[in-house]
């Protein structure tokens, strides 16, 4: 098993003293320096050049001495004589003698620096032009394969490199967007009272990351089945082939007593199968970026989860957690005991009011949207209060007479019957007549006539202009034809007038002759 790589231990001690941002102001100037190809600097030169890294506060003589000294004694700086110079004074020997450039270790821990805060401020993204890339140039290399002329080897080599950038820049982004996705569902297990004030943004942030990654998954597939088929093609001339050409192409420079191919061309052999081990690996194992889709598509779930809870607590004025903890307010700024007994009482509705759930004898009686302190009293037992029962525990008590309740219904339905009969045998006719001629109704019956028309005016008239309906018992029958000189009725009731055309109507019971039957046999 390969051991994980090892950080020398004073790397990165520069970012963790007293005197971090000079040290790291000081190596981003010899950073600077180096972009210019300037790989030397003296104190002088480092004092000057502090201001292009963004240091801008004074730095004593001794100050600025003491951390080169520190920084070349944690191997990150050399320390270099100038011995062909001349110099009058031993101030000046000291000052511009002394020359410091960075060590491989400083180019490092100032890279290393340089990549972290970048780390630290990038955004991963799932980008679809990417996977375009790889599958493009995969597909150059295939074709420059085809051709064995070596001035093709130059163009692999930077094709190469490309497919290996594009490869980096992709699990760079994954990395990235993962870590931010993972981070945006652990808020589902938070508090979202605690995003109350910035709800409506939040909410916005998760729907467009739940958009940005169902158009990604929707052709994450197609992509990847693409570049698994480009890396086959490629994979079929020969990974050494493409790699020894690829050197070739690379002009590596000659030193002696160093063998730079041979570590060239094993970092290019682990690219190459970190590579395929993405889209399609040599030992038949599922393919990262099927993980890849995977997470996506359990992501798109989680968030879509979170988006409801977090819809359902918009309609809410507050949630649970903010019930509660403005009761506890109440419980704390109450003023004696037996007023946070109250707002016990209120709050959880364990006091003694345990009749809530009982009803009238006759339930029918009472409608359902009915107010409870507008409906009649019912019976509660003592035991409710005591003992938290309607009744003794005890012997089977008798079955209860019921006979009274059967009458008292009886007596309702002959009632109802007869205020029926009444309302039909008012609006019953002899013949046909209008409208306005029924004068005078009380409220039922004009209850009733309205019924009627209605049920008549929603039928479609027959070929000689008549509308029939009959009620819903079947009972009852009504003809009715629009009066053809645009004549007007007023009807009076108790609770006071309707106005509306003065229909010509025949209402009678079924098997009567009527309207209808005088109007086909004239």
């Amino acid at each position: 098993m390969a051991e994980p790589p090892r950080v020398p231990p004073e790397m990165f001690r520069f970012t963790s003293t007293e005197r971090a941002d000079l040290h790291t102001a000081v190596l981003h100037a010899f950073g600077e320096a180096g972009e210019r190809l300037v790989t030397a600097l003296t104190v002088d030169e480092v004092r000057e050049r502090l201001r292009s890294a963004g240091w801008y506060a004074p730095v004593s003589e001794q100050d600025l001495a003491g951390t080169l000294k520190q920084l070349a004694g944690w191997g990150l700086l050399d320390v270099i004589f100038n011995h062909a110079g001349s110099f009058a004074t031993a101030e000046e020997y000291e000052r511009r003698n002394l020359q410091y450039a960075l060590t491989r270790r400083g180019e490092a821990a100032l890279a290393g620096m340089r990549h972290a805060v970048a780390a630290l401020s990038s955004v991963g993204a799932l980008q679809t032009a990417v996977l375009d890339a790889l599958a493009d140039r995969l597909e150059e290399l295939d074709r420059l394969l085809r051709d064995p002329d070596p001035g093709r080897n130059r163009r692999i080599f930077t094709c190469l490199q490309e497919l290996e950038g594009h490869l980096d820049g992709l699990r760079a982004g994954i990395r990235g967007f993962n870590g931010e996705l993972q981070r945006l569902l652990r808020v589902e297990g938070a508090d979202l009272a605690a995003f109350h004030a910035d709800l409506a943004a939040f909410h916005e942030v998760k729907a467009a990351t739940v958009a940005y990654l169902q158009e990604f998954v929707t052709s994450l597939e197609r992509r990847g089945e693409t570049i698994a088929a480009a890396l086959e093609a490629v994979a079929g001339h020969g990974a050494g082939v493409l790699h020894a050409r690829a050197l070739d192409g690379a002009d590596l420079p000659r030193m002696p007593g160093t063998d730079q191919a041979t570590a060239w061309l094993a970092a290019r052999a682990a690219r190459w199968e970190a590579l395929r081990a993405w889209f399609a690996p040599e030992d038949g194992s599922a393919p990262r970026v099927r993980r890849l889709h995977d997470v996506a598509r359990r992501a798109i779930v989680s968030l879509l989860q979170v988006l409801d809870r977090i819809t359902d607590s918009r309609r809410r004025s507050s949630s649970a957690a903010a019930d509660f903890r403005t009761l506890a307010r109440w419980f704390a700024t109450a003023p004696g005991e037996d007023d946070a007994h109250r707002l016990w009482d209120a709050a959880f509705g364990l006091g003694s009011a345990r009749h809530a759930h009982l009803g009238h004898a006759d339930a029918e009686l009472i409608p359902a949207g009915v107010p409870w302190a507008e409906a009649e009293p019912v019976e509660v037992s003592a035991l409710l209060r005591s003992r938290g029962r309607t009744e003794r525990m005890g012997r089977t008590g008798k079955v209860r007479d019921v006979a009274a309740l059967k009458a008292g219904r009886r007596k309702r339905a002959e009632q109802e019957r007869a205020e029926l009969e009444a309302a039909w045998s008012a609006l019953a006719t002899t013949g046909a007549m209008r409208l306005s001629q029924l004068g005078k109704l009380d409220h039922d019956t004009f209850g009733r006539l309205l019924d009627l028309l209605g049920r008549a005016l929603a039928e479609r008239p027959d070929s000689t202009g008549f509308r029939r309906a009959v009620t819903s018992d079947g009972r009852v029958e009504i003809v009715l034809r629009t009066p053809e000189d645009g004549a007007v009725a007023v009807l009076r009731t108790p609770e006071g007038w309707f106005r509306g055309p003065d229909y010509l109507i025949d209402v009678r019971t079924l098997g009567e002759t009527g309207l209808h039957g005088r109007a086909a046999g004239a």
